[in-house]
């Protein structure tokens, strides 16, 4: 296939952006000298000839849209080549404003009149009834590069039950706004795989979402369905044009839509995978609820500027620190630690996690992580992934230090990177 026959970018150096604080805050607009074609962009140039003849489904979410802004609900029900016949939403629902893992109903677009079948309610994983009448369900969704975001998760699924009803999977693809080279944090044990980390890699993988399921397609124990079934699975992939790996958000020329309730900017994008787990037990709170989601440190018990004075002598790679006042759609105004990316190609994306446990270890009387229910811990550990760190932080009181267990989750993505490299199309 055409698409699986594209040759690997020779990348030299990463182009490190002139002002990497200002790379989240700029929203990928305006200054963008490189515009490049989404893989539903070139769908439609191709005059959408891969769909022609086919009952088709979408799986999509309001971030889902061509480069000119236009959605690909929209997009295919409006194409005279196209038979759209069901949408596909995923967590957040299809027009993107339900909460964080709160369950979705089905319902109808108000847009095409279609059924809407919600893959994060009742079900998962879509059944047979669903995907009756189909011959091909087309993917559009956008990912930001983190193991436990659920939009991968959900496609993980759709791909085995449409190989199980023999139903064509085409997987449009998009960017992934964290980059194509950053790789970070830890793998994930075969006990913790769950819906917040469907896939063995590491927490940051630096992967597109179409090379994620090219990798699973092709890879034997990722999908969870009968090995004939998996390889006679049809997987068809659209390709962007003129990305590559190197490539941050703004140089790709396009404008950041919301993916979910808290990650309105990209600005959130990056503070996902540096915040999100180190605020999963104990009392740092990063942000929610103001306008810096994920990138405003607070912490009960402690002021910002102790909070800021621990942080700084860390001494945390690329890294650096900022007062400021958030407000709150309500109104309300949180006086917080902001974290500023200062050197885009130093900062290690999973870092200040880990920090942050390292801090609450200290700081924190009893103990989150000896306290926590069994609830709580397999909550954590599902996100985090690692056995090995649970037990350390379990053991270990206040003297923690995951310098060692960085080094090792080092090592791991290397050779995560080297098992994945011939599954990479850009």
């Amino acid at each position: 296939m055409k698409t699986f026959g594209l040759l690997l970018s020779k990348y030299k150096n990463f182009l490190q952006l002139f002002l990497a604080g200002l790379f989240f805050l700029a929203l990928g607009s305006a200054n963008a000298q490189t515009k490049i074609k989404l893989g539903v962009d070139h769908l439609e140039d191709r005059k959408f000839d891969i769909l022609k003849g086919k009952r088709v489904g979408l799986l999509t979410h309001p971030a889902g849209v061509n480069s000119k802004g236009l959605s690909t609900v929209l997009l295919l029900h409006r194409a005279s080549e196209v038979n759209l016949t069901a949408l596909f939403g995923p967590e957040h629902g299809i027009y993107g404003d339900e909460k964080a893992s709160v369950p979705v109903d089905d319902k109808i677009d108000h847009r095409t009149n279609l059924p809407v079948y919600s893959l994060y309610g009742k079900f998962r994983k879509p059944t047979p009834k669903m995907l009756s009448g189909l011959d091909c369900l087309v993917i559009d969704l956008q990912d930001v590069g983190v193991r436990c975001y659920t939009y991968v998760s959900c496609m993980r699924y759709v791909m085995e039950a449409c190989f199980e009803e023999g139903v064509e999977v085409v997987v449009l693809d998009r960017p992934n706004p964290l980059g194509g080279l950053k790789m970070a944090g830890p793998m994930i044990d075969p006990e913790w795989i769950s819906y917040v980390g469907a896939f063995p890699m590491p927490f940051v993988h630096g992967m597109t979402i179409a090379e994620l399921a090219l990798w699973s397609k092709k890879t034997a124990g990722i999908l969870k369905i009968e090995e004939k079934v998996r390889k006679n699975g049809k997987l068809t992939l659209i390709p962007m044009i003129g990305w590559r790996r190197s490539m941050t958000w703004p140089e790709t020329g396009l404008n950041w839509l919301p993916t979910s309730p808290n990650i309105p900017t990209l600005d959130s994008v990056a503070g996902y995978p540096m915040t999100g787990l180190g605020a999963q037990l104990g009392s740092f709170k990063h942000g929610i609820g103001t306008k810096h989601p994920f990138r405003l440190l607070t912490f009960e018990g402690k002021t910002v500027g102790q909070v800021k004075r621990a942080l700084e002598e860390l001494k945390l790679k690329g890294l650096a620190y900022k007062i400021i006042n958030s407000a709150s759609p309500t109104g309300e105004t949180t006086r917080g630690v902001y974290i500023v990316i200062e050197n885009w190609t130093a900062w290690e994306p999973t870092e200040m996690a880990f920090a942050m446990m390292q801090l609450t270890a200290r700081w924190q009387s009893p103990n989150p992580f000896q306290e926590a229910k069994k609830s709580e811990a397999n909550l954590f550990n599902k996100h985090v992934g690692s056995t090995a760190w649970w037990n350390y932080l379990k053991s270990n009181g206040q003297n923690i230090d995951p310098a060692n267990y960085l080094k090792q989750w080092e090592r791991e993505v290397q050779a995560f990177r080297n098992q994945t490299i011939e599954f990479l199309i850009y």
